[in-house]
């Protein structure tokens, strides 16, 4: 029969045996999380190397982008940035806040840009904030303008026999209004804004091209460039692919040609759609309607936009 005393001593081992699995388990817990978490942009941080940023799809500032930008500048194993571009633009502000951060980066280390299929609008904002430009001879890019646009479905409303009143504090109160024909006044200052946020747009493209205003108020009249046009009108520098950004990087700024490459990605949040949204959005992409996705992407902006809206 077994004794009091051997029993003791059992639970014992026992109780430190089970302390031990949770300990392994915990231990496993949190490796398996560094993994998962540890992204080449997280590992990049051991070893010198040039940073990859892609900058796709509608350019909204959004927060997890910023973020990146900001984790790129204070790393002190980035050597240069390759700006990957292939956007038709998105929101003015989203732009410009972009913009400003790859700016921030150029302080330090070299930036240069590769446009893909399209970098337009927004995506050209993007563009001249770095250091050099290349783009495909078929790139299409340029689309230097701003656009302020809004629905007005007030005879929709009349066949409905719907009629929307309002009570403001001024005239211009939520002006141009969806509910009614735009009046004079409101499309004056409507004008004024996109005026003001063309003037910024071709001014930075003056500044970083280093081209006359005159000249640049004849090339922003709205209309898109192949790769080749742009070179000649200078507004990029070079025609090729990434294997061209990497040879001037190395002539220009003494980035050796060898340099491992390394791609850093934003972590992918819900976005302003949320969780639904998302779901939505994941949903087309699998199914291979990526331009259906794009659409209800385009409906969700608002405010003033530099967006080129030939593919949408």
């Amino acid at each position: 029969m077994i004794s009091e005393a051997e029993l003791i001593v059992d639970r014992r081992r026992l109780r430190r045996s089970l302390t031990l699995w949770r300990v392994a388990a915990i231990v496993l817990a949190a490796a398996a999380l560094i993994v998962l978490l540890w992204t080449p942009a997280n590992l990049a941080g051991y070893e010198n190397h040039i940073a990859r940023v892609r900058i796709d799809g509608l350019i909204t500032g959004d927060r997890d982008t910023l973020k990146l930008l900001d984790g790129i500048a204070e790393s002190k194993r980035v050597q240069a940035v390759i700006v990957r571009i292939d956007s038709p633009g998105g929101t003015t502000s989203g732009s410009e806040a972009i913009y400003e951060s790859l700016r921030k980066i150029a302080k330090t280390k070299p930036v240069v840009a590769v446009m893909d299929t399209v970098a337009a609008s927004g995506g050209y904002i993007t563009a001249i904030a770095a250091d050099h430009i290349v783009a495909r001879g078929n790139t299409i890019t340029g689309s230097i303008g701003v656009i302020f646009s809004f629905p007005e479905f007030s005879r929709l409303l009349d066949t409905l026999g719907i009629r929307m009143e309002e009570i403001k504090s001024g005239d211009l109160k939520a002006e141009p209004s969806p509910y009614k024909p735009v009046t004079e006044k409101a499309r004056a200052a409507s004008m004024l804004l996109v005026e003001d946020a063309f003037n910024w747009f071709i001014g930075l493209v003056a500044e970083r091209r280093k081209l006359p205003l005159d000249r640049v108020r004849v090339l922003a009249d709205g209309r898109v460039y192949t790769g080749r046009q742009a070179l000649a009108a200078g507004l990029i520098d070079a025609l090729g692919g990434e294997e061209v950004a990497i040879a001037w990087l190395e002539k220009d700024r003494g980035i050796p040609a060898n340099s491992e490459i390394l791609d850093w990605k934003a972590s992918e949040g819900l976005g302003v759609g949320g969780l639904g949204f998302a779901m939505g959005s994941g949903f087309l992409r699998a199914l291979g309607l990526d331009g259906l996705d794009q659409a209800s992407q385009r409906v969700k902006l608002d405010g003033l936009l530099v967006l080129w809206h030939g593919r949408w």
